[in-house]
């Protein structure tokens, strides 16, 4: 059973933008999220309910203006759901336990990786590097993170 749940409190804590991208579906501007240029070792989490999400490992520049990841760390902490919005057909990327809204996932990202690129808003994820996952609880992904830079 998973300890990552939504609460009023996690909600309330909540800055204006990220309440707007992860409450109500918006999106941040491209270029503009603070993690997108983040090149540390560590760990996203939702920043609702702290499931983890994905590891800078699979992070990497696809220069869309989001920060781009090839994969989730874990498939059942990550929901997708048809977008039909703005008069286009997406897959929309949610937290499973937080029910945030992410951003969408895409079929261009690198071949070698698998061939998708989950183009996330900073304003949905807390990063927690690599020296402190093991103190809130993310020892178990260390494997997946990589070294100390």
């Amino acid at each position: 059973m998973s300890t990552y749940k939504k609460t009023a409190s996690a909600v309330a804590a909540l800055s204006e933008e990220q309440f707007r991208i992860t409450q109500q579906n918006g999106t941040e501007g491209a270029g503009t999220g603070e993690l997108l240029y983040n090149k540390q070792p560590g760990i996203y989490v939702d920043i609702v309910s702290g499931e983890p999400l994905f590891v800078s490992s699979d992070k990497f520049e696809s220069g869309c203006g989001w920060p781009s990841f090839s994969k989730p760390v874990n498939v059942e902490n990550v929901t997708e759901l048809s977008d039909g919005t703005h008069g286009m057909t997406r897959t929309e990327v949610r937290s499973t336990f937080g029910d945030s809204h992410l951003g969408h996932v895409f079929t261009d990202g690198p071949v070698d990786r698998g061939g998708l690129r989950y183009c996330i808003n900073s304003a949905s994820l807390r990063f927690v590097h690599r020296s402190e996952m093991e103190g809130e609880g993310y020892g178990a992904y260390l494997d997946q993170v990589g070294e100390l830079s």
